[in-house]
């Protein structure tokens, strides 16, 4: 007689979703390790919010993200918003990232291809996120790159949403 134990093929289904699992923590604290490596070694804030953006995209899919400065007054978010919906693209979320002091730092916004909200794990990921742009954005003030709220020679940080151009990881 052949027994069967319950479970038995969900253990080996649960390694593959726990292996799965496993795959996307390492890939968020290599990349939130590189993230804090470059904001260390005082890389340009550009740089930095478009890793933050770009690791965001990776690990959530179909997303375009951007982080707008309050300076970057180039393209309006109501701009930004119509050139995404030209994509087919939905505001996913829009939020500001605030300083310990509860200053108003920038603001993130995030597209997808289908009307959603974020899932509480997405909502994790992305205040992980905004924590890490904080602290990007603090060190480049204390570098002193920013005077009086305004960048001294650096181009307005954006993520993945150019003017009148839209990429979808």
């Amino acid at each position: 007689m052949n027994e069967y134990h319950l479970g038995s093929r969900d253990r080996s289904q649960e390694r593959k979703v726990h292996g799965n699992c496993d795959d996307k923590i390492q890939y968020l604290l290599s990349a939130e390790e590189q993230i804090l490596q470059s904001i260390s070694a005082r890389a340009p804030l550009r740089e930095v919010l478009n890793g933050i953006c770009s690791a965001l995209d990776c690990q959530i899919g179909n997303m375009v993200s951007l982080i707008s400065l309050p300076e970057d007054d180039a393209t309006s978010p109501t701009e930004i918003a119509q050139n995404a919906a030209l994509f087919g693209l939905y505001l996913f979320l829009s939020a500001g990232i605030v300083a310990e002091s509860g200053e108003e730092l920038s603001c993130l916004e995030m597209y997808c291809s289908v009307p959603r909200s974020p899932s509480a794990s997405e909502f994790q990921l992305i205040e992980r996120a905004k924590c890490l742009a904080a602290i990007a954005i603090d060190r480049d003030i204390e570098a002193g790159h920013h005077a009086n709220g305004r960048v001294q020679e650096n181009p307005p940080a954006r993520g993945n949403v150019r003017t009148g151009l839209v990429s979808v990881n």
